[in-house]
């Protein structure tokens, strides 16, 4: 019966070898400070700065993208419904028929 237990692939992670990210994180810190300070002309804007800041502010949308979940789709909904209102006429009526 293998054809109807097929096994999946496995996932694919990359890491990285060569980027320390607590590297850059602490880079980053100090070049906020030195420009803060003046010793470094300030930083143009770019949109990428800002990208995500509102996802990282909200507690529930950084544990949906942490997560991986997608919210339900549309159609899939409207199928849901549908079959509910089947199952309802079903039950009032007692017959398949509209």
């Amino acid at each position: 019966m293998i054809l109807f237990k097929t096994r999946e692939p496995r996932r694919y992670h990359h890491t990285y070898m060569y980027i320390d990210e607590r590297k850059e994180k602490l880079k980053a810190i100090e070049d906020r400070a030195k420009r803060e300070l003046g010793l470094l002309p300030p930083k143009e804007f770019s949109p990428e700065d800002i990208r995500g800041t509102f996802v990282k502010g909200t507690k529930h949308l950084r544990r949906r993208k942490e997560g991986g979940r997608k919210p339900m789709r549309f159609g899939v909904a409207l199928i849901i419904i549908g079959v509910l209102l089947f199952i309802w006429h079903y039950l009032l009526t007692g017959s398949f028929r509209f």
